[in-house]
């Protein structure tokens, strides 16, 4: 099956509708009563709405919240974990195992910023100094991260 043949599929199921789709109602329509899904009221429902109306403060009552509601709600809403790798990671960047790499990136980056103020674009980009910095960061941050979780 080649793609004009399945586009030719696709465009004749989509483009003729069955016939099942537009055949009419069979049998015939009452007209004692409303037809299903309009707006209109019976004469029993006039009256029984009526009713409900006139007995408005008896009878079923809908939810209503109470205070336990809140509480429940209140502990639910607990304060989220925060996630200790980044925060080793941010001190590790600034640490003297990674401070080769934290000037490489520095300077890379004052270098690139220069040449944007200058002629409106620059020649080079970062990428490969952030990832020496990252890869850093997560190394020395990796065993300070696996002893803090065990």
């Amino acid at each position: 099956m080649g793609i004009t043949d399945f586009f030719t599929d696709v465009w004749e199921t989509f483009s003729h509708p069955s016939p099942e789709a537009e055949a009419p109602p069979t049998g015939g329509s009452s007209t004692d009563s409303p037809a299903s899904g309009t707006d209109e009221e019976s004469g029993e429902e006039a009256e029984a709405n009526k009713q409900d109306s006139k007995n408005k403060g008896e009878g079923e009552q809908g939810h209503k919240p109470s205070d336990d509601d809140e509480e429940e709600e209140e502990e639910e809403e607990e304060e989220e974990t925060v996630d200790p790798k980044e925060k080793l990671e941010k001190e590790c960047e600034t640490s003297k195992e990674c401070s080769p790499a934290k000037h490489h990136y520095d300077e890379c980056v004052e270098r690139v910023t220069g040449q944007i103020d200058n002629d409106g674009k620059a020649s080079e980009d970062c990428i490969e100094e952030f990832f020496h910095l990252a890869h850093c960061a997560t190394q020395c941050a990796a065993p300070k991260l696996f002893a803090a979780l065990k």
